[in-house]
């Protein structure tokens, strides 16, 4: 699941990640991810807020959206404090400028990536997207990506595979260094 969170509706930035998403659903849709949203305001508004992003866009969000106004979700992912009082009545982005991340979650329900991002940045989607094939490709085949990684480069053989199940699963696997052994991407 690709959940992200944002501090307010009409916001521009998060605007222009809504329409992205949107435009990209069918990406996650292809690697069976789910797309959830999150905003602290109430879901009366995110329907005002979609036909905004659908104009500046070009595409209005095809997910759901939680409508955080008693900022519930919002305190038990840690984006606010847990003793934040109130709703999101009366509170303004600023108040609320640490509810702008990603959370990459597992069919294992446990979280597998946190991005924190600052409200001036708009988060790169295509990078998620990555991480999400490297997610996948790791549960599959005991593998790892190294940095900058795109799909079909080389991979990188996980510690847990010892030298013997790496020369049954990756035939003519390189080793570099012995921590570090690097094979095709498997298919």
């Amino acid at each position: 699941m690709l959940f992200f969170s944002h501090p307010k509706d009409f916001t521009p930035v998060c605007t222009t990640e809504l329409g992205a998403v949107s435009k990209l659903k069918p990406e996650f849709d292809k690697r069976g991810v789910k797309v959830l949203g999150l905003s602290v305001d109430p879901v009366e508004n995110h329907g005002k807020w979609a036909a905004d992003i659908a104009e500046t866009q070009g595409m209005g969000p095809n997910f759901p959206m939680i409508g955080d106004a008693d900022l519930t979700v919002s305190k038990l992912y840690g984006m606010l404090p847990a003793d934040t009082e109130g709703t999101s009545d009366g509170r303004t982005p600023a108040n609320n400028a640490t509810v702008r991340n990603v959370f990459i979650i597992g069919l294992d329900k446990r979280i597998k990536l946190i991005l924190v991002y600052p409200m001036t940045v708009g988060r790169n989607f295509e990078e998620i997207i990555r991480v999400i094939d490297s997610i996948q490709l790791n549960a599959k085949h005991k593998v790892a990506t190294p940095a900058n990684w795109k799909q079909g480069g080389d991979v990188i053989i996980t510690a847990a595979v010892t030298n013997e199940q790496a020369d049954r699963l990756f035939p003519g696997y390189k080793t570099v260094k012995p921590y570090l052994r690097t094979t095709p991407q498997p298919k």
